[in-house]
This record gives structure tokens, sequence and C-alpha cells, in this order.
């Protein structure tokens, strides 16, 4: 009897210090969340890096703006050290304008199209290029067509992304095969070169940009996007316009790498043990809008945290480190630099979280972990959920920190509401005007309060 009753004495004793272990966790995450929405600077940040410096492709002058930039903002936020990492990144240039139209011997059927070199591509020659279109519902398609339908013509991909995926990166995930291996694949065919739908579900006049690649041992063909608005119309008119052809005109071209930086800002461990927490987003951008939303958004994001953490006094042991990464666009070099240099430098890497799918509603967190570390994680989410944050059983993680996780390292990325991600991705509509201060402020939230879980329990 006395066995049973100090049994029983003893789990009110467990079960009463997790209850007041779960109280002050929550009093802290309200702490976390109340700093965010009272004193936020991510949107203040935000302005600038869009307004003032713009888009910033690798190897720009508006890139080492936002390097510069990036540096201060992070001493402003009370980091103990900021320091840069080298690394050399691509350097393409858009040029003039691109132009696209049809031609026709029926004026009603020559119109111009909104369109954007892909990132990457090389030119048209110097006058141009105009020849007969054929139409292919993705890559799929190019073998049922052949060479000999292919041969000589510009290939047109129409395959949209799936409306159903409720999960819009699933849909994009798919879609963009066509616009990163499609010159390669039409060029085997005889393709001169090639016009993309744009990856967007939204149906407008924007065309969006993107990387795309090429293999040394294949031709290198032009390849461009079209505006869903553009690629609908062309769709269509080739049904009855059997003589349309179109014309391409594109300046872009590829220079010799440039050197360029990371930014890292850190807190120090109380511990200073060499181990670390690191949360990021991709300061590159591409040129055709404000590179608000990607990625903009996670950089002043991961900047912010480390604002957080010193207003409210916060001493984690380990390190916290925000990484502003270079070239996540066209080259990934930056995370590669980050993973070298931890590798090489024997630093412990606790988790690594990016924030790179737009500054909107935080609903989860999605994971590339251990399946007992994913346990983990969901035992949190009753502490999230006041906060609209629920979902913690989806894996995947950003492409920066990808490397991280080839060394094992626990990786996650802060999943927002993804609905109108693609409406503004890789455009001149992705400006700072299309952010809602409060969703972008909770998203920084949601970031710190799980940085400072994970800093507190260990993954």
């Amino acid at each position: 009897m006395n066995k049973i009753k100090t049994s029983l004495i003893a789990a009110v004793i467990v079960l009463a210090g997790n209850t007041i272990v779960a109280q002050t966790d929550s009093a802290m995450i309200k702490k976390i969340f109340n700093e965010a929405l009272s004193n936020g600077k991510s949107y203040s940040n935000l302005d600038y890096l869009s307004n003032k410096i713009g888009g910033r492709l690798s190897g720009s002058p508006q890139a080492q703006q936002a390097v510069e930039w990036a540096f201060k903002a992070m001493k402003e936020a009370g980091a103990d050290t900021v320091y840069l990492q080298e690394c050399m990144v691509p350097h393409w240039v858009r040029g003039a304008k691109e132009v696209g139209k049809t031609v026709s011997a029926n004026p009603k059927s020559n119109k111009e199209l909104a369109i954007s070199a892909l990132g990457g591509s090389i030119a048209t020659p110097a006058g141009g290029i105009t020849a007969n279109i054929v139409e292919a519902i993705g890559i799929k398609d190019l073998e049922k067509l052949g060479k000999e339908k292919i041969k000589g013509k510009i290939v047109f991909y129409n395959e949209p992304m799936d409306p159903t995926f409720i999960g819009t990166f699933n849909a994009y995930g798919k879609a963009v095969q066509q616009r990163w291996a499609g010159a390669m694949e039409a060029a085997k065919y005889g393709a001169v070169a090639v016009i993309v739908r744009s990856c967007t579900l939204t149906q407008d006049d924007f065309p969006h940009t993107g990387v795309m690649g090429y293999a040394d041992t294949i031709t290198k063909i032009p390849a461009c996007c079209v505006s869903t608005n553009g690629a609908n119309w062309l769709s269509n008119e080739l049904k009855t316009a059997k003589d349309l052809k179109l014309f391409l005109k594109m300046n872009c071209e590829t220079l010799p790498d440039e050197k360029s930086f990371n930014v890292v800002g850190e807190i120090e461990g109380s511990e200073k043990n060499n181990e670390y927490i690191v949360v990021g987003g991709h300061l590159d951008s591409w040129d055709t809008g404000k590179g608000t939303m990607d990625d903009g958004a996670g950089v002043v994001q991961s900047i912010e945290i480390i604002r957080i953490f010193k207003a409210l006094g916060i001493k984690p042991k380990c390190g916290i480190r925000a990484v502003a990464f270079m070239n996540e666009e066209n080259g990934g070099r930056g995370g590669k630099k980050y993973a070298e240099l931890a590798k090489k430098n024997n630093e412990k890497h606790i988790a690594a979280i990016e924030s790179d799918a737009g500054g909107f509603t935080p609903r989860g967190f999605s994971s590339d972990v251990t399946p007992e570390v994913k346990a983990k994680l969901k035992s949190w989410r009753g502490l999230f959920e006041p906060y609209g944050v629920y979902d913690f059983t989806r894996d995947g993680s950003g492409s920066d920190i990808n490397p991280l996780k080839e060394q094992g390292v626990p990786c996650m990325e802060l999943l927002p509401d993804s609905q109108r991600y693609f409406a503004y991705h890789h455009t001149a509509n992705d400006v700072f005007e299309n952010v809602n201060q409060r969703e972008l402020e909770l998203g920084d939230a949601a970031m710190a309060a799980m940085i400072w879980m994970i800093a507190k329990y260990g993954l």
C-alpha cells in the first residue's frame, strides 16, 4: 500500500512539474508574440530593402548594397557579432527589355506578349529569332511530337500548375520542370528557342522568371517565360492561325563570377560551446520586381529573431545565428559556403530553420528530421496553436540549408499560408505593397518561439 501511495505521489509531482513547465513555456511564447506584434522592426526593414535597394540579382550592384544594408541591420538589431562569409556567385544580366510578338499574315493574330528571359539563358542573335511555334503540354509531349514537328521551331511549353493541389508548392514543383529543363530537352529535337508558361495559378499579365539549366553537351538555345494570359491567348490562336510565327529578341548574357557575401549576425551562447541554431532567408532576388516576398521577407524575419531575443533578455545556452544567404536563386553558392565553413570549423548545428515562402500568415513548420524529432516537434503543437500555428506534420526544408541537412543537421522551414505566394513569385509584382505587416510579424514571432523552444529543450 505504501508503495502504491509513493507511486501516486511521484506521479502527481511529475504531472505538476510538467504543468509548471508548460505554463512557463506558454508565458514566454506569449511574450515573444507580444514583442513582435508591438515593437516589430521587420516591416520597416522590408520597406527599406524593397524600396531603397530593390531587385538584387547575384553579382549586381544592388546585391552588394543589400549586403551592406544587412550588415548594418543586424548590428542595429543587437547582434553580438556580425561578419561576412565570402563566396563567388554567378553574374547573369538581363540587358535591354525582351521583345516577344506573334507574326502572321492576319493582322488580328499579331500581338505583343508579356515575356521575360529565364535566368541563365543565352541571348537571341542580335536581330532576334522568328520561327514557327509548336505547343507542348510539358516536357513529356516532346517525344510524342518528335523531331519532325520540332526541328527549327520555337517550343511553347504550356503545362499549367495543377489547381487541385491544396499546397501550391506541390503544384509548382510539378510544373517547374518545363522551366528548368525545357531548353535542354527541346534542343535535343532541334528547337531554336523555348517560351514557357509562367508557374502560377493566377491569370494575369506578369511573366514569372526563374532559373533554367543548360548542359555543355547539348546545344544552348534561348529560353523565356510568358504570362499566363499570354499563354492562354497563344494556345487559342495556334488552333486557328496555322501560319503563326513568334519573334523573340533577348539581350541577356552571363558575365564572369563576382565576389559576394553571406551576412551572419550572431547572439553568443551563454555556454560558448560551439553549438548553434541558424535561421535564415536569401538576400538575392530576381531583378524584375523588388524581391519582397522572395525573399526579403525571410531575411528581415531572421534579423528580427535577434532583436526579439535581445529585447526580452533571452540568453540561450547555444549561439543563435541569423543568416542572409547570397545566391539562392541561381546557384545556391551562399548556402554551400555556410555549410562548408561550418564543417571546417567543427561547429555543431542543433537545428537550421529557413523562411523562403513569403511573408504570409504562418501555419506551421515543415521539417526534415528523424521520426523521434518529428514527434518532439508535434508535442509542442499545443503551445503554438493559440497563434494559428498548427501544422507540424509536413516534410521538407529550405534550399539554402539543404547542405546542412546533408551533414545530418535537423532542418525546418516556416510554413506560411501558400495560396497567394505564386501570384507574386519571380515577377514585377513582387513588391512591398503586397505585404501585410501583421502577417509578416506573426511569422517573426513563430520562428522566434520555435528557436526558443529548441534552444531550451534541444532536438
